[in-house]
C-alpha cells in the first residue's frame, strides 16, 4: 500500500510502466471535470473508472482485495477514510469472484484519511475498505485506475 499526494507521483512512476501511465492519468487529466464512467488508458491493461458517492459507515462494509489488478484510487473531490489491512490468513467471507476480481473479508481494518488531491495505492495482497465516512457522510468523486498485474 502507498498513500500521497499528487504532486509527489513522480516518486511511483518507476515502480512499473502501468503504474507511470495510472499516474500521468491523474497528473495530466482535468480530473475535475472528467465524465463518470469508464476511461480507457491502456485497453484492459490500465482504465479508469470515475464514480462520485456518498460515503458510509465502516460497520456496514468488509474489506475487499484483487488478485488481477493493482487499485490506484485518486480523490477528486471530498475525504474519506481508507481501512487497511494485510492479507494474512483471515478467513473470506465470500468466494472469489473471477469477473469483477474481489473477494471480501470482515474487518478489522486500520483507517486512514484520504483528502482531495491524495491517491493510494493497494496491490494484490492488501485488504482495503473505501469510501468510509469521517465525522459525518460527504460527497466524494474520485478515479480509481485498476492496473493490471
Amino acid at each position: 500500500m502507498i498513500i500521497d499526494r499528487k504532486e509527489n507521483a513522480e516518486l511511483y512512476i518507476g515502480v512499473s510502466d502501468r503504474i507511470k501511465s495510472a499516474l500521468n492519468f491523474i497528473n495530466n487529466t482535468d480530473c475535475e471535470s472528467l465524465a463518470l464512467g469508464r476511461h480507457d488508458i491502456d485497453g484492459d491493461n490500465v482504465f479508469a473508472l470515475v464514480s462520485e458517492y456518498e460515503t458510509k459507515n465502516a460497520s456496514n462494509c468488509q474489506l475487499e482485495v484483487h488478485r488481477k489488478f493493482i487499485d490506484v484510487q485518486y480523490v477528486v473531490n471530498g475525504e474519506e477514510q481508507i481501512g487497511y489491512a494485510p492479507l494474512l490468513d483471515q478467513p473470506a467471507s465470500m468466494y472469489y469472484n473471477e469477473s469483477d476480481d474481489f473477494i471480501l473479508y470482515p474487518a478489522p481494518a486500520s483507517f486512514t484519511r484520504i483528502k482531495s488531491g491524495m491517491f493510494a495505492i493497494f496491490y494484490p495482497g492488501d485488504l482495503h475498505m473505501p469510501g468510509i465516512m469521517t465525522e459525518s457522510v460527504s460527497s466524494v468523486k474520485k478515479i480509481v485506475i485498476k492496473v493490471r498485474v
